[in-house]
């Protein structure tokens, strides 16, 4: 008679749903953001506000933003401060929310997300920055950039109505993204984008929303903002 067949041992391995969690969301949330200082915070809404009206407004706009991201609890959350961390602002920010601090290092606005993307990308699979000027930006919003890129998207962008994109994340960088580029200008969008596509990134876009950049802009958002600012306008 033949002999039975050897029996093979399968090891069954646990699903570790902790630590896959962990990997699904090994994402980071980067918040740039200016220190509310009179005469250089929000300067193009002084005309309109005046140096502490302007100087309140950044830091309403950044205790909003915060307040957003802290609600949506998608990954960690780093504040990208300028000029220095050592601004009792961003000092109470880190005392009161789930975050940590770090200096802006650079001379314009694409070499300091460049060197923010940089670190980021060294630690956590994708990265998302945010500034504090889209008082329309929520939770889902930031869910959904998330929910893109852990499905496997290069880069999600979210298109700014005035040329510029309000969000922008990232699961690999590229410096090219950020140099040679007038930012605050009509044209960073679809500059960026056109760099997307030269890096082959598989890129998806988010809704367009408005920032909240100059007097004019103060009229946009009557449910988002106190009214001793929306008399500004």
């Amino acid at each position: 008679m033949a002999a039975p067949p050897a029996r093979v041992a399968v090891a069954v391995v646990p699903w570790d749903h902790e630590r896959n969690m962990v990997k699904a969301f090994n994402g980071v949330l980067l918040i740039f953001a200016k220190a509310p200082l009179p005469g250089q915070a929000k300067t193009r809404m002084i005309p309109a506000l005046g140096d502490s009206g302007a100087a309140s407004l950044q830091q309403f706009l950044l205790t909003a933003t915060l307040a957003t991201a802290e609600k949506w609890q998608g990954c960690a959350i780093q504040l990208w401060c300028t000029p220095s961390t050592d601004h009792p602002a961003f000092l109470r920010c880190a005392e009161q929310h789930p975050l940590s601090l770090h200096p802006q290092q650079g001379g314009d606005l694409g070499t300091r997300m460049a060197h923010a993307f940089e670190v980021a990308l060294r630690e956590y699979d994708w990265a998302i920055v945010i500034g504090t000027d889209c008082p329309d930006l929520t939770a889902a919003d930031l869910q959904h950039a998330a929910e893109l890129l852990r499905q496997g998207a290069d880069a999600v962008i979210g298109p700014a109505a005035d040329g510029g994109y309000y969000l922008l994340g990232l699961r690999r960088f590229e410096p090219g993204l950020f140099s040679d580029i007038e930012w605050g200008g009509s044209k960073v969008l679809a500059e960026t984008l056109q760099r997307l596509r030269h890096h082959g990134m598989l890129t998806r876009q988010l809704a367009v929303k408005h920032d909240l950049d100059r007097p004019e802009d103060l009229k946009r958002f009557p449910q988002r903002l106190p009214i001793q600012f929306i008399k500004g306008c």
